[in-house]
This record gives C-alpha cells, structure tokens and sequence, in this order.
C-alpha cells in the first residue's frame, strides 16, 4: 500500500479503497475522519476498527484459517503496529513537523536579511516531452492535510507566522474570518510592506534623481536599491535593465508601442495564445489596427496545455513578435516557457513573457529563460498597488523608442533636439511610484527570507488537496486540469450561477473572483462566459481550503 508524503500513512482515497472492496458496509465518511484524527492526535480508533472489520469479515480464527488481515489486526491491537508507533511519536512531540515548528516559534531565531538573498533559481517549467511521462503527485497523496498551521514550514516560517505577518488575515467578514482566495486579483501586504512604506514617507521622501539635499539622497538610495533587488530576484543580469512601471498592463503596453510598432509593416504577424489575459490581447490589437498587421493565436488542448507543435506551424517569414503568458490566470496552466521561447528564438523572433501571475507563486530566473521581456505587477507580489516591472535585454532596451516624453527621461533639450537618458530613465518620464517601488523592493525582500522554491512547494501541496476535495463535490466542474499547474482553481457548479456561488461564500467569509476574469477567449474555448475562480498563495492553509469546500457543498 503506498503512503502519503505528509505522515507515511494511508490517505483517505486508500482506505476508501479498501474499506470498499473489503467491507462494503464500511462508513467511507468515518473512515476519512478517522485519519484524520489519527494524523492531528494519534487516535488508533480508525485501525482498530478496521481489525475489527477484517476479523468479523475473514471469518475469524475457525478451521486454522488466519489470514494476512487478521495478522495485521493482532499486531495492532498488541501495539505494535508501525502506524500506533508513529501515533504515538506524533502525540509525544517527536514529530519532525512539530521539531521545525518549536524552532520557527522562537521570533529571536529568525532575522529578516537587510539585502536580499542573490536569485539564481530554474524556472519552473516542463517540456513536452517530459510533460509527456511526467507523473504528478497524485490526489490520493495529497488527500490527507497536515492538522494545523503551526505545523506547516515554508521556508524559513512556520505557516502561523506567515499568517500572523499580514494583518488583514485577521478581519472578520459577516461573521466570519476572512479566508482570502482572490489572490490572482490582488494579494495582501505583509506587515514588513506597510511598516516599509511608512518609514519611507516619514524619514525618505523626496522626488529622486538630481537633488541636492539629504532627503533627495535618500529616497534615490531606496528607490535605486528596490530596482537592484528587483533584478536580483527574477535573476536580471543588471538593474539597467530593470523599468519600474505602473503594472502588467503598462508595462506590455509599453514593448508594443515603444519597441514592436516601429517593427511592423502592413501583413506582418503578431503570436499570442488562447490562454491570455486581456492586457496581453488588446494592446497588439491595437498596433495591429494601426499598422495593417495580423494577430495569430496559440491553441490549448482539452486540460488547457498549449500545443507545441501548432505553435511551430505559426511561424512564417512575416512574423515580428511572440507575447505568451507564464501562469494562464484563468486555468492556473504553467506554459512551457523555456520551449516557446527557444521555438521563437529558433525563428530568430523575439519574445516577451507576462509574469503577472506566475512570479509570486513560482521561481523565475529571466536569465536562464532568455526571455526578451518579462513583466510583472507589484499588487500581485504582495507589493502596493501602481507599481510593477518590466525587465528588457540590453539590446532591445536601446533598440525601443521612448514611451512618454517629459522630465528625468532627458539628458539634454532645446527645441531642435532632445537627447534622451540610457534605458532605464528613459522609460520613466515624470515622477514615479518611489514609495510604491521601494514597497516592492520590500515585499521581494519578504519572499527572499522565506525562499521561493518552498513557496512553490506549499502552494502545490495546497493546490492538489484543493482539486482532490472539491472533484467530489456534487455538480462541480474545474475547469483547466493541466500536468503543470499552479495556484489557480476555477470552476463552476450546476445549478448556480457564478454569482451566486461567490455571494453564498462571501456570507461565509470566503473571497473569490467570479466573472471572466479578463480571459474571455479562453474561457470560451471551454463553451463557458465565467466562472468561480479561487486562486492560492503563500499564507493560505489547508484550513482555507476546507473552508471554501465547506462553503461550496452548503448549496448543493
């Protein structure tokens, strides 16, 4: 029989499985309540009911007959059973989870770094061949939930103090806590973010750049310093190569007009996929409008992967420009990147990938991707509002023309000529969000200490119990289901409108997204105009989880 990863004990599915073929007036429910308890206080009842099962259903001891199972149930009920053992070690505090726990609990032991940690991560992403023979951690391994927040580490921090760093987690919502699951839409601020950006208009604010005074020296170190961490985290090679901008959204807006426009001639050809968010839609239709060019777009298969091989085929001698995003804010589809960058590149076609809702939920090293541009938006990184990044190469950097035009993106004016600033003050005209990037820089920071790759970790345990609980819901259907996948849980249920499905959760505490998400064509692929849209990041728990399915199963 195999185990679960959390506690080496059979999961819920397991001995569902078995209770069924075995003892077919067995309480599937009970069972499943029974591990758990087994899992949060070592209560042997669910084993020893399960003896008692086997015993009465193999016939007992008559005729000479002792089987396997009833060998199993006297060593149980003798006490020494692996499983009794394990209980018992749990309860006595000797459990590894619990260890790493006491140790996270002491605060003097953990010190947030003043510098962030170098970022040299891979990127989370598979090939299509390896998607091909890729075996994911199944449902019935992630069924089983670990008992308690304090008992989650991510990183450097138990779960409990994660939580216990964003204040807002703390509200209560018609009655309710608040469990927040509209994350793809916004995440919270960590307390670290607000005290930053409190010390910031207290002690640094100015207007950066030229001034000659204290305080103009100050807010320019802090703003220079949130670009540094800024490419040290998504692994860019310099901070010049980093543009700080107001989101996503400007940011593409910005590589369509400043650098792909000048390159298109009437007939030539644009890449994006099926999979896109609005702001990585409309923005090409746009340039395409303006200068006679072609949009073609990537398809997705049935779980909501793209298809390699149609995207190859897209491919001519007119084609100018590929944006695709990371993370597919609707299916959760992780894309793979370093695949369809390497295809465009083949082509000798640059590329620019949209990390909105991939860079807080898994490492991203541009570098290793050569990726052309990367963007991203500060609010969805648990940074304020008004503020993102936009990562270019050296090349295409110089090689795009100024967005706007106005003061710091200038060297020198007269009114026969302008000479503009290196990149990247030359895409940064005017004031800027300097409090808002150095709350960016902040919330980088944050992650930092706690370490991405352990994010990614937690919210994937999390994400697969999600998708286990709620397939057995009644009338429920997710909807993308892709090998690859993170964060995201959209579904919709029969009988209920979207809307009313996030009213019912919203009664009960409960945050999520319903509409369509900006992601209409997608959302269309799949014959639907909307949907319910959790969506996952690093303090939800486990509980979070069965809060929402709670909620979901009060109307079915």
């Amino acid at each position: 029989m195999t185990t679960t990863d959390f506690y080496g004990i059979p999961s819920e599915g397991e001995l569902e499985q078995l209770a069924n073929s075995l003892f077919p007036d067995f309480d599937a429910q009970r069972c499943a309540e029974g591990t758990e308890r087994l899992a949060e206080t070592g209560d042997t009842s669910v084993i020893y009911e399960a003896a008692a099962k086997a015993g009465n259903y193999l016939g007992g001891y008559g005729g000479g007959y002792y089987s396997e199972y009833e060998q199993l149930a006297a060593e149980l009920t003798n006490g020494a059973s692996g499983y009794e053992q394990l209980a018992n070690e749990l309860t006595n505090g000797y459990s590894g989870y619990e260890t790493q726990a006491e140790q996270y609990a002491q605060p003097a032991q953990y010190q947030q770094p003043t510098q962030p940690a170098k970022s040299g991560y891979s990127p989370s992403v598979l090939s299509e061949t390896q998607a091909a023979s890729y075996t994911p951690k199944t449902v019935q391994q992630a069924a089983a939930p670990v008992s308690a927040s304090s008992n989650v580490v991510v990183g450097t921090k138990t779960l409990d103090q994660i939580r216990a760093d964003f204040p807002i987690l703390k509200e209560v919502i018609n009655g309710h806590p608040l469990v927040w699951l509209d994350n793809g839409a916004t995440t919270q601020r960590p307390q670290q973010v607000i005290d930053r950006l409190s010390y910031y208009y207290t002690h640094e604010n100015s207007n950066v750049h030229r001034g000659a005074h204290e305080l103009a020296a100050r807010s320019t170190d802090a703003y220079e310093n949130a670009r540094q961490i800024t490419a040290d985290f998504i692994g860019a090679p310099s901070k010049d190569n980093i543009v700080f901008v107001r989101g996503t959204t400007e940011g593409i807006n910005l590589v369509a007009n400043a650098y792909v426009k000048p390159l298109l001639q009437p007939g030539d050809e644009i890449i994006l996929s099926i999979l896109e968010h609005h702001a990585n839609i409309v923005p090409w239709q746009l340039i395409a409008e303006e200068t006679g060019a072609v949009i073609k777009v990537i398809p997705c298969d049935e779980s909501g992967q793209l298809i390699l091989s149609e995207y190859e085929k897209l491919f001519t001698r007119r084609t100018k420009f590929v944006s695709v995003t990371q993370v597919s804010n609707v299916l959760g589809t992780v894309t793979p990147v370093e695949e369809l960058i390497a295809i465009a590149h083949a082509h000798g076609v640059r590329i620019m990938i949209d990390g909105a809702q991939s860079v807080a939920h898994i490492p991203v090293n541009v570098s290793a991707l050569d990726a052309d541009w990367f963007v991203f938006s500060g609010h969805k990184i648990f940074a304020p509002t008004g503020i993102g990044a936009l990562y270019g190469k050296s090349d295409v950097l110089e090689a795009a023309r100024p967005y706007h035009g106005g003061g710091n993106m200038i060297k020198d004016v007269t009114f026969e000529r302008t000479i503009y600033n290196p990149a990247p003050n030359k895409f940064e005209a005017g004031t800027g969000s300097i409090a808002d990037a150095v709350g960016l820089g902040a919330a980088l920071e944050y992650l930092n200490a706690i370490g991405m790759p352990a994010v990614n970790k937690h919210e994937h345990e999390l994400l697969v119990y999600a998708m286990s609980e709620m397939r057995r819901i009644p009338g429920l259907h997710l909807i993308g289901t892709a090998t690859n996948k993170a964060s995201v849980l959209s579904f919709v249920l029969d009988g209920y409108n979207n809307e009313a499905v996030g009213e019912r959760l919203n009664e009960l505490g409960i945050a999520v997204r319903t509409g369509h998400h900006c992601a209409q064509p997608v959302l269309r692929r799949f014959g639907l105009e909307g949907s319910v849209r959790p969506t996952l990041a690093l303090y939800n728990s486990f509980e979070d989880i069965d809060a929402l399915v709670r909620g979901i199963r009060s109307l079915v």
